[in-house]
C-alpha cells in the first residue's frame, strides 16, 4: 500500500511519490521564539513528527530532510525584549528573549516526544538569501519598490502568462473575496490592496540588515518571505512536503507559494501541502480574554488546567484521538483517559526486552498511517494489542514497537546511544580506557547517564566493568544499562525494585534460572523445577507459569514479592 496524504491545494487525497526518493524533503513553518508555546503550537508539531517518522520508516533516515524553522524576526520578539530588558541595546536584548524562548519550545515538544528536525534554521541567518528572492521577484516584474518598501504584487502574478499557479489557488479564494476579507495594510504607496510586502524600512532601534537592490536605507523582511528563504536554501526551488496549520493557508502559505513559485518560474514550491485542523479548549476558541488560553509548560508542569500536571505522553495520545485534519477539542476529560491509558500501556510492557525488540510498526499501523496519517484510526490497533498483551508475549512486543514508533514512549536504546557520545565526550573518557580508569570514572559516568535515565547497578565490580561496561563500538560507549539492564525494562521498573534485583541476584543470574526452571518443566524435572522456584521466592521474586497465546509454548514471567 502507498502513502496517499491529502493536498490542500488540489482538496485530494492522493498517493504521495517523492521528487527523489533518496532525499524526501518536508518543510514545516516552526515557532515565533517570544514566549512559551502554546498547546495550539503543539499540534502541528505532533503531527508533523508523526509523518516524519513515518517517512524514515518508508524511505530510510537517512534519506529525509525534516526542515522546521524558527522565526526570530518579529514585532512581538521586539516588544518582549524591549520590556524585559530595557537597559540593553535592543539587538542584544532580543537575543536574550529568543535564546531562552528556544530553549523552551525545544524542552517543552522533547517532552511530547517529537524528534528534532533534521535542520532547525534561524530567520535571522537567511537575509542573504531574502533579498536574493526579492531581487529575483522586481527584476521578474511580480515586486516592486515604493517609499523604501518592496512589495508583492498579485495582480502582476495572476496576469502573467505561465506555467504560474493562480493567487489564492490554496486559500480557494479570488482576489476579490481576498480583499473583501483580508486584514490589510492600508498603505498610499500601495498599487492594489492584495499586495503585501517582502522587505520593509526599519523603525529606529530596531534589528536591520543592509537592504536589497534600490533602496539605501536598511530594512528588515517581511514574515512570508523568510520561509520561502529558508525552505529554497535547504530543500531546493521545489520539494515534496510542505505543512503547518489551517491558520497559516491564508495569508502565509499562499504568500510562501506566490513567491516561490514566481522567483522561479515553477508551478508548485511544494508538492503536497498539508495542513491540521484547529484546536478549541472545551469547545470554546482558546483566547486570554476567554481565561482558556493554556501553554505546553502549563499543562506539563502545573495545575492549571483540570487541577494536575500531565505527562507529555498524554498529551501526544490526546492529539491522536482526532484526525489531524478535524478540528479538536482539547478537554480535561480527555487527558484524564489518556493518563490512565498510558498508565496501563506501560504497565503491559513494562518488561518488554528492548534490546531484542525492532521498532517497526505492525502491520495494521502501518496501513492506517498510509491513509493520510490516520493516527486517531491506529489506536484500535493499540487497544486491540493491549487486550491480547494480557497474556500474550509476542504482543506486548508489538504494543512496545508500535508506541516507540507513535513517539508515545522513548527509544530507551536509541536515547541510550545518542548519549554515551556526549558522555564519553563530556567526561573526557579515554577511548579504550581499562578497569582501573573505569573506576576512577564512575562517579562522573552515574552522574552524566542521570540526564538520560540511565543507571549502572550498584553492585557492579571491577570485572564486570571492565566486560561489558565500556565496550567501544563504532565510537559509542556501551555501558553496563546497554548490556544488562535492556534485558527488561528499564523506565517502567522503579529504582529500588532495580536496586533489588541487583543486589539480590542481579538481572542475568535471574533470567539464566528462569531459562534452566524452564528447560527443567521441558524435561519434566519438576523437583528441578520446584528447587529453582523455591530459591527465587526466597530472594523475594514470585515466578507466574503460563503459555504463549501464539505458539502455545510455555513462559515464566516473574515479579517483587510485596
Amino acid at each position: 500500500m502507498q502513502l496517499r496524504l491529502y493536498d490542500t491545494l488540489t482538496r485530494e487525497k492522493r498517493p504521495f511519490t517523492p521528487l527523489d526518493p533518496e532525499n524526501v524533503r518536508m518543510y514545516v513553518c516552526g515557532p515565533t521564539v517570544y514566549d512559551f508555546a502554546h498547546i495550539g503550537n503543539a499540534r502541528p508539531v505532533i503531527v508533523f513528527d508523526v509523518l516524519f517518522r513515518l517517512l524514515r520508516h518508508l524511505y530510510g533516515a537517512d534519506h529525509v530532510t525534516y526542515v522546521r524553522n524558527i522565526t526570530d524576526v518579529d514585532d512581538k520578539i521586539n516588544e518582549r525584549a524591549a520590556r524585559d530588558f530595557p537597559g540593553l541595546p535592543l539587538n542584544q536584548a532580543i537575543r536574550k528573549v529568543t535564546e531562552v524562548t528556544e530553549k523552551q519550545f525545544h524542552e517543552d515538544v522533547d517532552a511530547l516526544g517529537c524528534l528534532r528536525p533534521t535542520i532547525e534554521p534561524r530567520a535571522t541567518e537567511h537575509i542573504a538569501e531574502m533579498r536574493t528572492l526579492i531581487e529575483k521577484l522586481v527584476a521578474g516584474g511580480f515586486a516592486y519598490v515604493a517609499e523604501d518598501h518592496v512589495l508583492f504584487s498579485p495582480q502582476a502574478m495572476n496576469a502573467a502568462n505561465s506555467v504560474l499557479p493562480r493567487y489564492g489557488a490554496l486559500a480557494n479564494r479570488s482576489l476579490d473575496e481576498m480583499i473583501a476579507g483580508a486584514r490589510v495594510d492600508v498603505a498610499p504607496y500601495k498599487r492594489d490592496a492584495t499586495d503585501f510586502v517582502l522587505w520593509k524600512p526599519a523603525k529606529p532601534g530596531e534589528p536591520s540588515w543592509p537592504s536589497p537592490s534600490g533602496i539605501k536605507s536598511e530594512g528588515r523582511p517581511g514574515w512570508h518571505i523568510e520561509c520561502s528563504a529558508m525552505a529554497w536554501k535547504h530543500l531546493g526551488e521545489q520539494f515534496d512536503i510542505h505543512g503547518g496549520g489551517i491558520d497559516l493557508v491564508f495569508p502565509h502559505h499562499e504568500n510562501e507559494l506566490a513567491q516561490s513559485c514566481c522567483a522561479f518560474h515553477s508551478g508548485r514550491m511544494a508538492n503536497t501541502w498539508m495542513h491540521n485542523g484547529f484546536l478549541q479548549v472545551e469547545g470554546d476558541k482558546m483566547s486570554k480574554s476567554l481565561g482558556n488560553f493554556v501553554t505546553i509548560r502549563e499543562l506539563l508542569q502545573t495545575d492549571k488546567f483540570g487541577g494536575r500536571n500531565w505527562s507529555g505522553a498524554a498529551l501526544r495520545l490526546a492529539m491522536f484521538k482526532t484526525h489531524y485534519r478535524q478540528p479538536i477539542d482539547w478537554t480535561v476529560q480527555s487527558l484524564i483517559e489518556a493518563e490512565q491509558v498510558m498508565a496501563h500501556w506501560k504497565m503491559l510492557v513494562s518488561r518488554v526486552p528492548i534490546a531484542q525488540i525492532k521498532i517497526l510498526p505492525t502491520q495494521k499501523l502501518e496501513r492506517v498511517l498510509l491513509d493520510d496519517l490516520n493516527v486517531s484510526e491506529s489506536l484500535s490497533e493499540l487497544h486491540d494489542l493491549a487486550r491480547i498483551a494480557q497474556k500474550d508475549a509476542s504482543a506486548r512486543d508489538r504494543l512496545y514497537a508500535n508506541l516507540v514508533f507513535l513517539g508515545l514512549l522513548p527509544d530507551q536504546l536509541e536515547l541510550a546511544k545518542q548519549g554515551a557520545a556526549e558522555i564519553q565526550h563530556e567526561i573526557k573518557l579515554p577511548e579504550h580506557p581499562d578497569a582501573t580508569t573505569l573506576e576512577v570514572f564512575r562517579p562522573k559516568i552515574e552522574k552524566s547517564l542521570e540526564r538520560f535515565f540511565l543507571t549502572l547497578p550498584s553492585s557492579a565490580n571491577t570485572t564486570a566493568t571492565t566486560t561489558t561496561a565500556s565496550v567501544i563500538l563504532t565510537g559509542e560507549v556501551r555501558y553496563v544499562f546497554l548490556d544488562n539492564w535492556t534485558k527488561y525494562n528499564p523506565y517502567y521498573l522503579s529504582q529500588p525494585d532495580r536496586a533489588h534485583v541487583e543486589n539480590t541476584i542481579g538481572i542475568e543470574k535471574l533470567n539464566n534460572l528462569i531459562r534452566e526452571r524452564l528447560n527443567a518443566r521441558a524435561r519434566k524435572d519438576f523437583k528441578g523445577s520446584d528447587r529453582i522456584r523455591d530459591e527465587l521466592a526466597a530472594k523475594g521474586f514470585v515466578l507466574k507459569d503460563g503459555k504463549d497465546p501464539a505458539t502455545g509454548e510455555p513462559t515464566t514471567t516473574w515479579e517483587i514479592a510485596r
